[in-house]
């Protein structure tokens, strides 16, 4: 007989399998082509199983959206071990996200939560909401911790408006003009360059 942990790791499994086939579909077909059974049969689980994990498709893409945000959120916890001067510290931060919000992936999902916004606003708030505490924060204890060491010294002396600079540097070439204008136009400039460029502006204006 099964012990309950094998069954709360069969069940963990089949609820991950289903997680990641909807999240393809969703990005493929968009929520109004998704269709529920052959998620559950790409997924390896019965139609019964699926409906039993998810009361439906608006169930579904919620728990889909929800999973993105951990998987975002666990990526960008580890840019908070890294170490070094303020310069090392602050390039790691950039490469991490704009290597990140280069990532095509991650372009599609916010693609997918903006094209159901009206539908799922709740939903889309919480993505959106969760990316903005992830990312903003550990880029404002980086920089709090550099001003404590005397490194840094935010010009209007407001830490979370110098972290969002530097984050806009960022986002905008690698993120907000492929989103606008499609994967397929390239990026003149390379995500080690757009960091660099970055992270050089910022410290010209921000060190202590």
């Amino acid at each position: 007989m099964s012990s309950s942990s094998d069954e709360a790791a069969i069940h963990e499994a089949k609820r991950h399998a289903v997680l990641m086939h909807a999240r393809d579909a969703f990005i493929t077909e968009g929520y109004a082509g998704t269709k529920m059974e052959p998620i559950a049969r790409d997924a390896g689980v019965s139609t019964a199983t699926l409906y039993a994990l998810f009361a439906g498709k608006r169930e579904l893409f919620a728990a889909v959206i929800d999973n993105a945000a951990e998987d975002f959120a666990h990526k960008m916890a580890l840019v908070r071990a890294e170490e070094g001067d303020v310069a090392h510290r602050l390039t790691s931060f950039a490469l991490a996200y704009a290597g990140f919000m280069s990532d095509p992936f991650v372009r599609a999902i916010f693609r997918l939560v903006m094209a159901e916004r009206p539908r799922f606003r709740d939903t889309a708030l919480h993505f959106f909401e969760k990316g903005r505490i992830e990312f903003g924060s550990t880029l404002i204890g980086i920089i709090n911790d550099e001003i404590a060491r005397g490194a840094l010294k935010p010009l209007n002396g407001k830490t979370s408006w110098a972290a969002g600079q530097l984050m806009g540097m960022l986002e905008h070439p690698v993120f907000f003009v492929p989103l606008v204008t499609g994967d397929e136009i390239r990026a003149g400039r390379s995500v080690e360059s757009v960091a660099s460029d970055a992270v050089e502006t910022f410290l010209a204006r921000h060190r202590a």
